[in-house]
């Protein structure tokens, strides 16, 4: 533990880095958090991929039984113009067309989601310099690109949460946070771990490699995957 700091060895000092039942683990990773602040609890999904999928293109969403954060996602809608009334009315922090393009490429990034309708697509795709590395960008695979405005603000809006798989197979969701309560954690985790598995097409059994749990500040926790297997 040379190099750590002393909150990081105080919350490790009595944790054994071994498999837990997911129940369990929950509650580890909520006692390794050492942060001043209520931390996220993450989900760390490493998978076992086919050889023809790339990690990169694993994209989706998923509406998580409970909310992770106290706050609404704040969005924002690329559509023409008579459109964009209707976003707003639906909770949209902007929408529009041409002055929205203009006011991102103008350095202004507060949101937490963006929704787009398929016929301006052509237009955003100035953006991707800003939104892509952000993965922000509009995207079918996400839920992001939607012809009913209403009703994909309200899902977002819900908790439905954006994921993508990094360069080496592996989903990191937040499923929620020291506060929230153990089985919602659980709840959101198997939701999650079924619609990767959905996305991928492959059973969780087959698909999974590990699950590990971890705070925002925390070390991390391994999950018994027999338990993940029979009950997700």
């Amino acid at each position: 533990m040379a190099g750590r700091g002393k909150k990081y060895r105080a919350a490790m000092r009595n944790f054994e880095n071994k498999p837990y039942p997911l129940s369990e683990a929950i509650t580890k990773a909520k006692g390794l958090s050492y942060s001043k602040f209520p931390a996220s609890i993450e989900l760390h999904y490493a998978m076992v991929l086919p050889k023809d999928k790339d990690p990169k293109s694993l994209k989706g969403s998923v509406s998580l039984p409970h909310p992770t954060e106290s706050k609404e996602s704040r969005i924002i809608v690329f559509c023409e113009q008579d459109k964009a009334e209707e976003a707003k009315t639906a909770g949209a922090v902007e929408a529009g067309l041409d002055d929205l393009i203009k006011k991102i490429q103008g350095g202004w990034m507060d949101f937490d989601v963006a929704l787009a309708t398929p016929d301006v697509m052509g237009k955003i795709a100035v953006l991707g310099k800003q939104l892509g590395p952000r993965g922000l960008m509009p995207n079918p695979k996400t839920g992001t690109l939607t012809t009913d405005i209403k009703k994909s603000i309200a899902e977002f809006k819900k908790g439905k949460t954006k994921f993508a798989s990094d360069t080496t197979g592996v989903v990191h969701v937040v499923v929620g946070t020291v506060d929230t309560a153990d089985k919602d954690i659980e709840e959101n985790i198997k939701a999650v771990l079924n619609e990767v598995s959905s996305v991928v097409g492959k059973p969780i059994p087959s698909l999974t490699k590990s699950v590990t749990l971890s705070a925002t500040m925390g070390a991390g926790v391994t999950v018994d995957l027999s338990q993940i297997e029979e009950k997700a």
